[in-house]
């Protein structure tokens, strides 16, 4: 102990360790009506971080060209020790960074944490998510199986209905006219290097944005009221709340071990859930296997496209969804958060949800 109170000491002489730890950790309260929901920064930042590390590891062992790409994937699941479990972890890890950013928009929506001072805040946030779908879709190719080969062909054909630079688009995804070589190396190059930095300089800023703001407390209980309108910058304290450690730590770090007991479960018990037949075979651009479809996150993109007259139509609906998703905290201004004081927006939100669900079962079936 004497050591490591020099060492203590030494630092924070230099440093200020101490007052850092008090303003970050032990003296940083939270709101203390802080739920579940508040816990899916620290989980998503928990698979961000096993994405990457079992990336690096698999980035050991693949090799990024369509000769021998979906054979390495295969000698990665059936000779390399443990890689099953790295590959499963990676694929599986990354529908459940989905299911969980997921839940941590829709909590962000119920509980209108968007509203100012935090506009600045949604929209990094709403770039984040993007990105991190970016990520999914270009790993998705890599494998080199039948399926991602032609989920991808698919994928980048819609964007071919894009007016005036559609073509142009569609031929830059893929480095030709048609998905190959060069759109292999396209994506490889995009999932491993350039949206992972691009993301990971997003979640820092949004983290930022988040400290200096400070936690937004729930809109619920007796003695929640509207905040006052703000003409300056404050943070926002708590000073009823709790310290973030140890006692808020332990409620993410329950968050975080629950998530990861999930993505456990499925690849011990259910490792194929997300891995269809059709993503267990070599691909083949002169054979086209029936009912190819998208991974479950954007099946309501593809239903879309396909209830729409034309692909023009269907995608113009789609930017004005996410538009306005993106560009509501400066539509919905007013300084009521409480859900239950917000019924044309809960009522549009659960609409929306149901909306969502329905397109996304119907292209399923489809």
């Amino acid at each position: 102990m004497s050591l490591f109170k020099g060492l203590m000491d030494y630092l924070d002489v230099r440093l200020g360790v101490r007052d850092l730890i008090r303003q970050n950790l032990t003296g940083y309260l939270v709101p203390r009506r802080a739920n579940f929901f508040y816990t899916l920064g620290a989980v998503l930042l928990a698979l961000f971080s096993l994405q990457f590390v079992t990336g690096l590891l698999l980035l050991i062992h693949y090799r990024p060209d369509a000769a021998n790409a979906f054979a390495s994937v295969q000698s990665i699941m059936n000779d390399v020790p443990y890689g099953w479990l790295v590959r499963y972890a990676h694929v599986v890890g990354s529908n459940i960074i989905v299911i969980a950013l997921l839940l941590h928009m829709l909590s962000v929506l119920f509980m209108a944490s968007y509203k100012k001072p935090r506009e600045l805040t949604w929209l990094v946030g709403f770039i984040a998510f993007n990105l991190a779908l970016a990520l999914c879709l270009t790993g998705y190719l890599l494998p080199w199986s039948q399926l991602s080969y032609w989920a991808t062909t698919v994928a980048t054909d819609a964007a071919g209905a894009i007016p005036v630079v559609g073509e142009m688009t569609v031929r830059f995804l893929r480095g030709g006219a048609m998905v190959g070589e060069a759109t292999l190396g396209r994506f490889f190059a995009l999932h491993v290097m350039g949206l992972p930095l691009l993301l990971g300089a997003v979640i820092g800023l949004h983290l930022f944005l988040m400290r200096r703001a400070g936690i937004s407390r729930p809109p619920f209980g007796p003695d929640y009221e509207p905040p006052a309108p703000l003409t300056t910058f404050r943070h926002e304290d708590h000073p009823d709340g709790i310290p973030f450690f140890p006692h808020y730590v332990t409620k993410d770090l329950a968050g975080v071990f629950f998530f990861l007991a999930a993505l456990a479960w499925v690849i011990f018990f259910a490792p194929v859930l997300f891995i269809p037949p059709t993503a267990l075979e070599p691909a083949d651009p002169f054979v086209t296997p029936p009912h190819i479809k998208p991974e479950w996150y954007f099946l309501w993109a593809y239903q879309t496209l396909k209830i729409f007259p034309s692909k023009v139509v269907g995608l113009g609906a789609q930017g004005v969804f996410m538009t306005l998703l993106a560009v509501l905290p400066f539509l919905d201004i007013g300084p009521e958060r409480r859900p239950a004081h917000r019924p044309l927006f809960v009522a549009c939100y659960s609409l929306g949800i149901l909306l969502m669900v329905a397109l996304s079962i119907w292209g399923h079936y489809s």
